[in-house]
């Protein structure tokens, strides 16, 4: 029975290193993106869709109107998305409940943010299914931005 156990055994291990080096291969979401340089066009994108979008971009106006605060608030914006899609950057901002403390945001209005989110990242022809994965990853800060009550 041993003799049986230790074949089956093996072949069994041989299949799980099979599978753990084909995940291994698989490309990251920050991959799938295209890196670093991607999510920034598409963060460069959100951003102008956002400041165009007249249901939320009041939200936006002090930082938009003030060039290094806006470059500032890009740069980590994309390192939020890429250290959240698996890339090797670190955000460093203010977590997200602090961030929008006192903004007092609705469930519409950040509805319109991920709209223009989804604009951007079909702009860039993002596949579907990195688009809900990304969403997916993204989606639990609802939470904590969305503070005015109905």
């Amino acid at each position: 029975m041993v003799r049986l156990l230790v074949p089956a055994l093996l072949a069994f291990t041989l299949g799980a290193s099979d599978l753990q080096a084909q995940q291994m291969q698989e490309k990251s979401l920050y991959d799938r993106l295209g890196g670093k340089p991607a999510i920034t066009a598409v963060v460069d994108e959100f951003v102008a869709r956002v400041a165009a979008d007249k249901r939320i971009n009041h939200f936006f106006a002090a930082t938009a109107a003030d060039p290094k605060r806006l470059a500032g608030f890009k740069a980590k914006l994309v390192d939020q998305i890429c250290e959240a899609s698996g890339g090797p950057c670190k955000y460093m901002g203010k977590d997200m409940k602090s961030a929008h403390a006192g903004m007092n945001v609705s469930a519409a209005d950040f509805t319109a943010l991920v709209e223009d989110l989804v604009g951007a990242l079909d702009k860039f022809k993002v596949a579907e299914a990195d688009k809900k994965v990304l969403l997916g990853v993204l989606g639990p800060m609802q939470g904590d931005i969305v503070t005015k009550k109905m």
